[in-house]
C-alpha cells in the first residue's frame, strides 16, 4: 500500500501517527537543547502525499508535547490540532513539492553555520562526519520563507542535496526519515563550529573529493544515524 493512500486506524484517546509525533517533538527539543534552534525553529515529517506534521508556531520548543504537533496540507491549512502552524509552513511544504523522496525536514537558526553566510565564507567539510551534509549551497537573501515565491526559491538552492544554508538567516535540512534530517542539522552545525574556530588561527584543513568520497561511503549507514540520534536522545 502506498504510504499516501491510507491513514491508520484510529484507537479512542490516540492521535494517528502517534510514533511520528514522538519523533517530531524528540527531534525539536534535541535541537533546543543542542541550541541548534532556540525559541524558533520548525521541523516536520510527511505523512502521506499532501499532508504534513509539524510543530505549532507559538509553543516551547524546550517542553514540546505531542499536543504541539499540527496536522496541515499543503497550503497550510490546519487539518489537525487547534493551533496555527509556523509562519514558515511554507519552506516545508514547498521542499515537499519539490522532492518527493524527502519525507522530513528540519529548519534552525544555528549560531556556526550563521556566521559563516554572513561573512560570505562556504561551507567547508572540515572533519569527517561534516561530509554528510554536503556542500551546503546559499539563499542569498535573509528573508524569511513565508511565501511559496520564497519556498520555491529555498527548494531550487536545495536541488537535490541534503542541506542549504539561507544567509544570515539559518540553515535547512532533509532526510528520508526525521532521524536523517536531525542528524544533518547536528553534523552541519557542529562542522561549521569546527571550521569557524579553524579559521581564528589559521586556514582550515578541507575533506578533498577522494577523502569526502570515502567518508560518504563509511558513515552514510542506518546505524551510525541511529547511534546519533540515540545519543542526544539519551540526554532528554
Amino acid at each position: 500500500m502506498s504510504q499516501g493512500s491510507v491513514q491508520p486506524l484510529e484507537r479512542p484517546g490516540v492521535k494517528p501517527f502517534a510514533q511520528e509525533r514522538q519523533q517530531l517533538v524528540d527531534c525539536i527539543r534535541m535541537l533546543e537543547m543542542a541550541e541548534i534552534i532556540d525559541f524558533n525553529g520548525h521541523c516536520s515529517i510527511r505523512i502521506g502525499d499532501d499532508r504534513i506534521l509539524i510543530n505549532q508556531g507559538n509553543c516551547q520548543r524546550s517542553s514540546l508535547t505531542v499536543d504541539d504537533i499540527v496536522t496541515v496540507d499543503m497550503d497550510g491549512k490546519l487539518i489537525e490540532g487547534s493551533a496555527k502552524p509556523p509562519l514558515e509552513f511554507h519552506l516545508h511544504t514547498g521542499i515537499y513539492r519539490a522532492r518527493a523522496d524527502v519525507r522530513a525536514v528540519v529548519h534552525a537558526h544555528p549560531k556556526w553555520s550563521t556566521f559563516l553566510t554572513m561573512t560570505g565564507h562556504a561551507y567547508q567539510p572540515v572533519f569527517a562526519q561534516g561530509v554528510l551534509p554536503g556542500e551546503a549551497p546559499v539563499l542569498d537573501t535573509p528573508a524569511s520563507i513565508n511565501t511559496r515565491e520564497m519556498a520555491d526559491k529555498l527548494a531550487q538552492v536545495l536541488g537535490h542535496r541534503s542541506s542549504a544554508l539561507m544567509k544570515s538567516h539559518g540553515a535547512v535540512t532533509v532526510g528520508k526519515d526525521i532521524v536523517e534530517a536531525f542528524v544533518l542539522a547536528v553534523y552541519l552545525e557542529e562542522n561549521a563550529q569546527r571550521q569557524y574556530m579553524a579559521l581564528q588561527i589559521g586556514k582550515p584543513y578541507v575533506f578533498d573529493a577522494e577523502e569526502q568520497k570515502a567518508a560518504m561511503e563509511k558513515l552514510w549507514t542506518a546505524s551510525l544515524f541511529r547511534r546519533t540520534w540515540d545519543h542526544y536522545l539519551a540526554k532528554l
